[in-house]
């Protein structure tokens, strides 16, 4: 659902999508998997400095249900690191 401003229009900021991709080692967290947080709207995907560093990707997966996300399985044109995305 999207939130409104004060005039009846929804508010950019909360109508973008929330995806949150997964990496598996990363070049900055070569002994991790990453969870990025990106923001999607009409122009399309932006990074965020949101993000979850762990060495258990069952955590992860774990948190992602916790908020009641659900999971992508990544495509093979997805850059090798990616493992999934949760919208």
């Amino acid at each position: 659902m999207n939130e409104m401003n004060g005039r009846g229009i929804p508010d950019p900021e909360h109508s973008r999508l929330r995806l949150w991709t997964i990496y598996d080692g990363p070049a900055d967290y070569p002994s991790n998997f990453v969870a990025r947080l990106s923001l999607i709207g009409a122009g399309g995907a932006q990074p965020t400095e949101h993000l979850m560093v762990s060495t258990d990707l069952a955590a992860i997966r774990a948190q992602m249900m916790a908020w009641g996300l659900h999971c992508i399985a990544r495509y093979p044109e997805d850059e090798p690191h990616i493992v999934e995305v949760w919208l």
